[in-house]
């Protein structure tokens, strides 16, 4: 058994010497007091946090090692990576109970810590953030309609957007996780253990460490117009929260509403930016509601199958015949990106989802204005979507005719 294993199998107390973990002050109103946070297996003297950095993409490493691709104690060059935005801080990233599954500091890492990295210490970033233009068919149309005007700023004539884009991994505070769950953090590390199959020993070996970096995908942000002014009251903010469907937003598979609703989610959110405000999309990696997609396609398939074909009734009961669970994307971890964002208010939410919306509200986070996806951008294949999700309640604003209300209520909706 090598020493690694050893280390992380049981319990190890420190010194507090050269070569010990450093301490994490989860809330703290600094960088410096909180510590960093070293996932790193090339030092398993220092690390002080369970799992490891690139979530999935985890995994890779690993075969890039095995097959000599990679150096095994490779260091990062963090050499002009810094990010091209300042974001933060803000007085929620003081607030333990805020901020669970992201590191508020990720971003900063290469400056805040700087002298641990020269020392040797391998600390690395779990948030990047760039600038970019993007450019979608759907935005072209619009223009071409007259709904959106090119402002030669954020909006050029041939469609391309301007924007900042942040990659979000996630980092999980498991004590805080658990409060937000309304569960035992020792029940909350004893299933993480024993549903990865032992993959991580330290949840139920070391419960001094706290932050765990869970093998899943993280988000992705675009910012449309000035980021500086985000945590301003007087900043007006749009947002769309979209949670991944390759099929519909890569492919435009017809069955769903989902690139549809996120290109409507793009032009309100230009719109805000051309008005002075922020545009905000935020894109979580969490493909057929994080049941992944080989059980949204058996799902697709059970529902076209069954007797009387694909119907508005049995729309979320296939889903938990396959699955067991209509949903397990846990948007109650969803407005902790806010919070790191210091956004306390949305001006217009381009969602329809009751579950999204009752998560914000929960973490005292105001939205003025909901906005439900247009009738004329529903593909003819989805409406059966539609009608389940209006029928299950799943927009408050809508009021469904008796027909529907005969329907079953679901539990865990998605858009």
């Amino acid at each position: 058994m090598s020493a690694h294993i050893v280390l992380t199998s049981h319990p190890t107390r420190h010194g507090g010497g050269p070569g010990s973990p450093a301490a994490v002050h989860w809330g703290a109103p600094t960088a410096a007091e909180r510590g960093p946070l070293v996932a790193s297996v090339g030092s398993p003297a220092q690390r002080n946090v369970i799992g490891t950095h690139s979530g999935a993409y985890s995994v890779y490493r690993a075969l890039a090692v095995a097959s000599g691709a990679l150096q095994r104690d490779h260091k990062p060059d963090f050499t002009n990576t810094a990010p091209v935005e300042i974001i933060g801080p803000h007085p929620q990233w003081a607030d333990a109970q805020k901020i669970v599954s992201l590191d508020p500091w990720g971003h900063l890492v290469s400056v805040a810590f700087a002298e641990q990295i020269a020392a040797g210490m391998d600390v690395r970033p779990t948030i990047a953030i760039t600038r970019a233009h993007i450019n979608m068919p759907e935005l072209v149309a619009s223009i071409a309609a007259g709904r959106l005007k090119p402002d030669g700023d954020i909006l050029a004539a041939n469609g391309d957007v301007k924007v900042t884009k942040a990659a979000i991994d996630p980092v999980w505070h498991l004590p805080g996780l658990a409060e937000r769950f309304g569960i035992k953090e020792s029940a909350l590390r004893r299933n993480l253990f024993e549903q990865t199959a032992g993959m991580f020993p330290e949840l139920v070996t070391r419960p001094d460490l706290k932050v765990f970096l869970p093998p899943i995908g993280g988000m992705t942000l675009y910012f449309f117009g000035d980021v500086s002014k985000l945590g301003q009251a007087s900043t007006k903010v749009a947002c769309r929260v979209h949670d991944e469907c390759n099929g519909s937003d890569v492919f435009g598979s017809d069955i769903c509403t989902c690139r549809p609703y996120l290109a409507h989610g793009i032009e309100v959110c230009v719109e805000m930016a051309q008005q002075g405000g922020v545009g905000l999309v935020i894109y979580n990696r969490k493909e057929g509601r994080a049941l992944g997609e080989v059980t949204k396609f058996l799902v697709y398939n059970a529902r076209k199958r069954q007797v009387g074909g694909d119907r508005a009734e049995t729309y979320f009961a296939r889903t938990e015949c396959v699955a067991g669970v209509q949903d397990m994307r846990f948007q109650q971890l969803m407005p902790d990106v806010f919070h790191w964002l210091g956004i306390k208010r949305i001006n217009r939410w381009a969602s329809m989802s009751d579950m999204k919306h009752g998560a914000l509200i929960e973490q005292g986070i105001e939205v003025i204005e909901r906005v439900p996806i247009p009738e004329e951008l529903i593909p003819a294949d989805a409406q059966v979507e539609m009608d389940a999700k209006k029928a299950a309640g799943y927009f408050s604003h809508y009021t469904p005719d008796a027909t529907e209300l005969a329907l079953p209520k679901g539990r865990g909706l998605m858009e």
